[in-house]
């Protein structure tokens, strides 16, 4: 892959938006994360007359895993917490986020700040788990 489609992931969910942001939501808290915010883009656009697919982000993470990369890249705040996009695209659910690898590359992160951001793989995976 090559370009901006390099460094977003995008997942399909079988559940519409809203379900999948309650499921997310859901492995957030199963986890122990910090959910810091839902922001409901295409609410806001409704309130204002304007139309927008359902697109909401989800904006969560750890400070125990957050801190000590942002301590050592000053600049990986403008990218943390972590964000996962939940959007409609033409009556398919999609989770969209920046690659781990794309993040880590970005702030020239040592393997151990690294690993630090591949815990949005594992909620995305778990929320998509259909066993769940």
């Amino acid at each position: 892959m090559s370009g901006f489609a390099a460094v977003i992931i995008t997942k399909e969910s079988p559940w519409t938006v809203e379900e999948t942001v309650s499921r997310l939501e859901a492995v957030i808290a199963a986890k122990g994360l910090e959910l810091f915010d839902v922001f409901d883009h295409s609410g806001a656009a409704r309130a204002h007359g304007l139309e927008l697919r359902d697109t909401k982000v989800v904006v969560f993470g750890s400070p125990v895993a957050g801190t000590p990369v942002m301590d050592a890249a000053p600049l990986a705040a403008l990218d943390l917490p972590l964000k996962v996009l939940v959007w409609d695209d033409a009556g398919q659910t999609k989770l969209s986020y920046p690659a781990p690898a794309e993040l880590a590359a970005r702030y020239a992160l040592d393997d151990t700040l690294a690993d630090r951001l591949k815990g949005i793989e594992l909620v995305t995976a778990a929320t998509l788990d259909e066993s769940r």
